[in-house]
């Protein structure tokens, strides 16, 4: 059994902040730092969160109640990929698990790649719909999974978005959804106050 503790608090800090009235780059500053906190240790994620399958899969961990953050675990199998996309609201991407390899594409036809990351367990990157909105991501690693935590500033997962093709740059309307019909249980403290 994972002891969830750190991602129960790791949302409490994000919703403090969001109850601040907290902009963008306030997010993406101490938002970042709080990430970074959350996956310097990997003990924390439900392991069936961490299910890679024929795809990446996208599971939700936690969405606020206004949405105005959410939650998601990315699990990326070998040699999986996501299509060229964006996001259109600001997010942090932080490595728990493995490598991935984030490469921005220029719009154009074709589109053309611009600034590339590769992050490695714990480390953390942003995205912007204003600096950094469009990219492909892959799994670096040939030969297993990679898993990183991604915060988005809204319910990822519901947002109309676009998928791009990347030799013509056309854009196609597409709402990732979540891989998970149900969300970790962040509330059991039961085994917690029990031993108090």
């Amino acid at each position: 059994m994972t002891d969830i503790k750190p991602l129960r608090d790791f949302i409490r800090d994000m919703t403090r902040l969001a109850d601040e009235g907290a902009g963008e780059q306030r997010f993406l500053t101490e938002g970042a730092a709080l990430l970074r906190r959350l996956i310097a240790t990997d003990d924390w994620l439900p392991e069936d969160c961490a299910v890679p399958g024929p795809r990446y899969r996208q599971y939700l961990l936690h969405c606020d109640p206004l949405e105005r953050f959410s939650v998601v675990s990315f699990v990326w199998g070998p040699g999986q990929r996501t299509p060229v996309h964006n996001h259109t609201v600001w997010g942090l991407v932080g490595m728990l698990r493995g490598e991935e390899i984030s490469t921005e594409m220029k719009p154009g036809a074709p589109m053309t790649p611009g600034q590339v990351d590769r992050l490695r367990a714990g480390e953390v990157v942003a995205v912007s719909a204003d600096t950094y909105d469009i990219h492909v991501v892959e799994n670096a690693l040939p030969d297993r999974a990679s898993i990183s935590i991604h915060v988005y500033g809204g319910n990822i997962g519901a947002i109309a978005r676009s998928v791009f093709d990347p030799e013509t740059g056309a854009q196609k309307r597409f709402v990732s959804g979540y891989d998970n019909a149900a969300v970790p249980n962040l509330w059991d403290r039961s085994r917690e106050m029990a031993a108090a």
